[in-house]
């Protein structure tokens, strides 16, 4: 069974998100023209995003991060976004040396060793190149839902980062139901991984299979405590992420973004 058969559902409502996903975008790239950006995780929701602004001719870029750690399937699923929707996808990658210094010093498995280790090696593999991806940006979007995890609880469908740009979230109010019903319904690829269980996508030494039951991020950075489970891309520098976290209630296999 497949992840289309596994999580697409239309529910109430489901049109009207779609909408407002759509009017978010188009108004974010009238207010940005030139200046705006989808940070794309190449995960479910990101194809989402990347089919909206395809298929409604929106004048967003498209970035990734290449991190050096990505999974085979990842890095051939850029290159097949980019043949079927005739679009370029920009590549962000550390900077090389940064990498030969930090594996030199802590090892390639650092970040099996401590929560700081994994978290130096996110911030050179994905922080720095965002940052780069951002620059000169005045807006960008993401793929972040308010069910994909405590954490994320309350996420705006816009917000202000902390260097001043507009961060749009359009999927906000999506469930995981929606990114399958889209998914299915349009013909968007995507990742095959998570055909494998794997709801949430990040570099392949950092990622596992889930088994039913378990949290969809327990996937992510498994050996550490729960409390830690964000690379810093959506942390705010009081440790909050986009918003205060709501605890109603625990979040299983929804998926994620980055």
């Amino acid at each position: 069974m497949n992840a289309i058969q596994l999580y697409a559902r239309q529910t109430p409502g489901h049109a009207e998100r779609v909408a407002h996903a759509v009017a978010t975008l188009q108004s974010a790239a009238t207010e940005h023209a030139g200046r705006i950006v989808l940070a794309s995780s190449l995960g479910a929701e990101d194809m989402v995003l990347t089919d909206l602004i395809a298929r409604h001719q929106l004048p967003i870029a498209i970035g990734t991060l290449e991190t050096g750690k990505l999974h085979p399937q990842t890095l051939a699923l850029a290159q097949r976004v980019e043949q079927h929707y005739g679009l370029s996808i920009e590549r962000h990658r550390p900077r090389q040396e940064s990498v030969v210094h930090f594996v030199r010093t802590n090892g390639d498995d650092a970040m099996y060793r401590s929560v700081e280790l994994r978290k130096a090696c996110c911030a050179l593999r994905k922080l720095e190149p965002l940052q780069r991806m951002l620059a000169g940006r005045t807006a960008w979007v993401t793929g972040l839902r308010r069910e994909q995890s405590d954490a994320r609880g309350t996420v705006p469908f816009s917000e202000v980062d902390e260097h001043g740009r507009n961060k749009l979230n359009p999927l906000a109010d999506w469930t995981w139901h929606d990114v399958w019903h889209y998914i299915a319904a349009n013909d968007v690829p995507y990742n095959p991984l998570h055909d494998e269980f794997m709801p949430s996508i990040g570099c392949e030494p950092c990622t596992r299979a889930i088994a039913v039951g378990e949290d969809f991020r327990s996937g992510r950075w498994w050996w550490e405590d729960q409390s830690a489970k964000e690379c810093g891309l959506h942390v705010k520098p009081d440790g909050a992420v986009s918003a205060m976290p709501l605890r109603a209630h625990n979040k299983t296999a929804q998926g994620a973004s980055a």
